[in-house]
């Protein structure tokens, strides 16, 4: 059964930075695509960024830029690092594991940015 669990969130204030991490068990880590996912309140689940088994990234466009996704996978980890927060990226902040095996998400992180 593969588990996964967020850390790392917390506040900042606009133009601060967090990085948030994401660790995985259970499965095969590197033969798995990684994301982060963020959910305002009120709004659908959108999709932060991706890093795949083979490294290659994907960013949305909001966070393009700011954001920077990184997987280890001897430690079986992937992070996300976040400069210049924007009001607007205050969220939930949830991992997603993907592969043949299936598809598996974590508790969620708070990230709040804010003055």
């Amino acid at each position: 059964q593969v588990q996964l669990v967020e850390s790392g969130g917390g506040s900042a204030q606009p133009g601060g930075s967090l990085r948030i991490f994401c660790a995985a068990s259970g499965g095969l880590f590197s033969s798995t695509n990684m994301a982060w996912y963020r959910q305002a309140p009120g709004l659908q689940r959108e999709l932060v960024a991706v890093i795949m088994s083979d490294g290659t990234i994907t960013y949305a466009d909001s966070v393009m830029g700011r954001f920077t996704i990184a997987r280890d996978d001897a430690l079986n980890t992937v992070n996300l690092q976040m400069n210049n927060l924007k009001p607007e990226d205050t969220a939930t902040y949830y991992c997603k594991q993907s592969s043949w095996r299936g598809t598996y998400w974590g508790q969620g992180t708070q990230v709040t940015v804010s003055s």
